[in-house]
């Protein structure tokens, strides 16, 4: 017999058994792949729970439903962690109530030392701003003979800007402060 015949013999029945090895992969695939993916109720009003374990009694028992096609992310989540041993540490450092509340002059003492200080700072940053107003004289400050070049003149007019800016908001940010203190 020649050995072309041999070889599409051989060939002829080579693709039949890789045929019946690749079903046969294919078989034992399904059987490894778990059931459906069930969506069970919780016990109690609680989380619903998604299980692939149950067979088709169960799950109709439990009054689960299937899941077909939908993907289901699970996220493992940490234990709590237990309060700490020292539990009469934590209420030796808690105020007893009689030490929580302020005596009532000195809580005046503390809004009129506060007020004051804002006071003083009020008057420091408004000189601070009609200064820096003089200074930027409208948007046209006095040129410096350090200023030959103009750009230099453009630059110090918009940090002249910029600050003013800043002390306007200063400003009204310490009368915000000041009219939260009771008088």
């Amino acid at each position: 017999m020649p050995d072309a015949v041999v070889n599409r013999r051989s060939r002829a029945l080579r693709l039949p058994a890789w045929g019946l090895a690749l079903g046969l992969a294919t078989a034992s695939l399904a059987q490894a792949q778990p059931g459906p993916v069930y969506r069970c109720p919780g016990k109690t009003g609680g989380a619903d729970e998604f299980t692939n374990m149950l067979t088709d009694e169960e799950a109709r028992a439990r009054g689960c439903r299937t899941i077909d096609g939908a993907p289901i992310t699970i996220v493992q989540g940490g234990r709590p962690r237990a309060p700490a041993s020292n539990a009469g540490n934590a209420n030796a450092n808690a105020p007893r109530a009689s030490e929580a509340k302020v005596d009532p002059a000195a809580q005046r003492q503390r809004d009129s030392d506060a007020r004051r200080i804002l006071e003083a700072e009020l008057r420091k940053e408004e000189e601070r701003l009609a200064q820096l107003k003089r200074d930027y004289n409208n948007g046209e400050p006095e040129r410096r003979g350090d200023e030959r070049n103009y750009q230099k003149y453009l630059d110090r007019t918009a940090e002249l800007k910029a600050a003013i800016t800043r002390s306007e908001s200063d400003v009204a940010a310490i009368k915000r402060e000041l009219a939260k203190i009771t008088p």
